[in-house]
């Protein structure tokens, strides 16, 4: 009898010693109170003036939570089905297209991007070792222009890069770059035979069961179904046009929430769709989470967290002109969070700053609601703007008695006293009107002022200040 109630006793041991080395997933936790996800999301989007929201939780491949917030441009509630631009992350998605050509062994990650692709040619004879993995990694040198000519297509797209040269040596160093991305999904097609955006659609949408999310070939081909996004200004959000581009391959993709939390149950459920298929092996998938080459900060894709991040994540942003999106996967509890917002604020990511509330909530946290950053930024920008137009005001009505004080000066004295005033005004007009039309670009002054509403204001209003204050001087003195 002794050494039977031994027997069991050890038996419970082995089994509660097995248990305590269970993985952290594994443990048993608390269930998620999504209600706590609601008030926290809905404060959050109060104090910040943001429009709406939509999130999903996912964890160990199964879906524990998804629900949109607020409203779109068009005045209709915002669910999990929305239509939203997910802008970068979609980088991701192509880095998994190609990831799938590994594994079909119709590639290989280390091989030079020109055997397979020899018609794409820059203006660098080093372009002839960048390989596929580090195109992948942004360690290719590749540069990221902020203005390029327009494109209507991924062919055309790519064929942008012809005169651009590398930052620096292939393998070298970490830079992030959209062009990588375009020559990837370029690469996707070549090599499968399909369209980029087709190839997406047979093998990773249609798959997930993804069946609301697709890829333009530019942002401003109608999407039925997709509204205007936002963009945010002193804390109040204003529909706005999105930004022309083609981005195909690095930010092209449209989802929902919805549709994210079926690619966020794959991710965490060993590369496996939820009817159990699986997309891409285990072996490459913990790759593209993985560290590359001269770069701790980015996976095949995928962003890393750095080590002071608690816990770690394995991440993409996208943000757009009018959207903007996070996506996170928590290795440690299994948890995967994307957030989708139909605005653009320029000086937060605040899809980044709601994901990691969510996380907070997932680790037993409770997420600090931090102050408006970007609004208190921008009304302090509106501050300066109505200071400034008043002071300019003033100094236009008295540009009869400041030109008559220098009425004895010579020509050249007295223009040089306007330089104050002209600097700006060549300085601002140069960003105003010559900008948005460098490389033959389809931007416009609207798209100039959407990138950062309040700063141009204030600038329009020097731009305009300085103009008047110059015209009227040279007038009195004229007149004088």
């Amino acid at each position: 009898m002794r050494k039977k109630q031994r027997s069991i006793i050890l038996l419970i041991t082995i089994i509660c010693l097995q248990m305590w080395n269970l993985p952290l997933s594994a443990h048993a936790a608390s269930p998620l109170n999504t209600d706590n996800i609601d008030v926290f999301i809905n404060n959050y989007l109060e104090r910040n003036g943001l429009p709406g929201a939509s999130i999903v939780v996912v964890k160990d491949g199964k879906l524990v939570y998804e629900k949109g917030y607020g409203h779109d441009s068009e005045g209709k509630p915002i669910t999990e089905k929305s239509l939203m631009r997910i802008g970068s992350a979609s980088k991701s998605f192509t880095a998994f297209a190609v990831l799938q050509l590994v594994d079909e062994g119709k590639i290989q990650l280390d091989e030079s991007v020109i055997n397979y692709l020899p018609e794409v040619k820059i203006d660098d004879s080093r372009w002839n070792k960048v390989t596929i993995r580090q195109l992948l990694s942004h360690t290719s040198g590749l540069p990221n222009p902020v203005i390029v000519p327009p494109a209507s297509n991924l062919k055309e797209g790519v064929e942008r890069l012809n005169d651009w040269q590398l930052h620096a040596n292939p393998g070298e160093k970490y830079y992030y770059s959209n062009g990588n991305y375009w020559v990837l999904a370029l690469l996707v097609e070549e090599v499968s035979g399909i369209e980029f955006s087709q190839y997406l659609e047979q093998k990773v949408f249609s798959p997930l069961g993804m069946n609301d999310s697709l890829t333009t070939g530019n942002s401003r081909d109608f999407v039925q179904g997709l509204p205007k996004g936002y963009v945010t200004a002193y804390g109040i959000a204003v529909p706005w046009t999105e930004l022309e581009a083609m981005n195909m391959g690095a930010g092209s993709i449209i989802s929902t929430a919805s549709d994210m939390g079926k690619w966020l149950s794959m991710q965490t459920n060993q590369g496996k769709s939820r009817t159990g298929e699986q997309l891409l092996s285990t072996k490459l998938l913990k790759e593209s989470y993985s560290p590359q080459p001269v770069t701790n900060k980015y996976g095949l894709g995928w962003e890393l967290s750095s080590p002071d991040v608690k816990p770690a994540r394995i991440s993409h942003s996208g943000v757009e002109t009018t959207y903007q999106t996070q996506q996170d996967i928590i290795p440690s509890s299994g948890y995967a969070v994307a957030v989708m917002l139909n605005s653009f604020t320029p000086t937060f990511e605040h899809a980044y700053e709601i994901s990691s509330g969510i996380i907070q909530l997932t680790e037993g946290q409770e997420p600090e609601l931090k102050a408006p950053v970007s609004k208190i930024i921008d009304l302090s920008l509106g501050v300066i703007t109505v200071i400034y137009l008043i002071l300019g005001i003033r100094g236009i009505l008295r540009s009869k008695n400041w030109s008559d004080k220098r009425k004895n000066n010579s020509p050249w004295r007295f223009y040089l006293r306007l330089i104050p005033q002209l600097v700006p005004v060549v300085g601002i007009g140069w960003l105003f009107f010559i900008v948005p039309s460098l490389e033959d670009n389809s931007s416009t002054i609207v798209d100039a002022f959407g990138l950062w509403p309040a700063a141009m204001v204030l600038l329009a209003i020097v731009f305009i200040i300085g103009l008047v204050l110059i015209i009227s001087r040279i007038y009195y003195r004229k007149k004088g």
